[in-house]
């Protein structure tokens, strides 16, 4: 990557533009027209550098839940439970742990009902337990990865401000 690539990568983890035509608003603040801005990223993409572009939300300041669950799946039985688990929209992270609970994943939904609602089916289809732990206070820690070497690379966000 070159030093281009890296300004992009800076723009795009934190201060995407939100206008009709960010790719050429990056171009313009980079001396870029949007198609080369475009082409960097696509080869970025390409090469594994870039995972997804996505936004992020605050589930709790939209009304919705989240709870952390936990399975223990038999290793010959791992990639049948990831995959179910994988076709729920609300699932954020799954991930492998060395632990007896070896598969957590984070859920997302609308309400509790529909949380739990899901888990029980994933449990259903899978014949796997899941033990649901639901978030009593949330802590989100904001992660960049800083491609200059003059930014901070994290922060914890206080979801709790004054009041609340």
């Amino acid at each position: 990557m070159d030093l281009t690539d890296r300004r992009i990568l800076d723009i795009i983890q934190s201060d995407f533009p939100l206008v009709s035509r960010p790719y050429s608003h990056i171009g313009s603040d980079l001396g870029l027209t949007q198609a080369e801005v475009l082409a960097r990223v696509r080869a970025m993409q390409q090469k594994g550098i870039i995972r997804r572009i996505g936004a992020n939300f605050h589930s709790r300041k939209l009304g919705w839940k989240s709870t952390l669950c936990a399975a223990s799946v038999p290793e010959d039985r791992l990639n049948d439970f990831i995959s179910t688990v994988n076709t729920y929209s609300g699932v954020t992270h799954n991930y492998l742990r060395r632990h007896t609970y070896n598969i957590w994943f984070t859920y997302i939904g609308p309400s509790w009902e529909d949380i739990e609602r899901d888990i029980a089916d994933i449990s259903r289809q899978t014949g796997i337990r899941v033990l649901n732990f639901p978030a009593q206070r949330m802590f989100k820690i904001k992660v960049d990865f800083p491609m200059q070497e003059d930014q901070p690379s994290s922060h914890l966000e206080n979801p709790f401000p004054e009041g609340d």
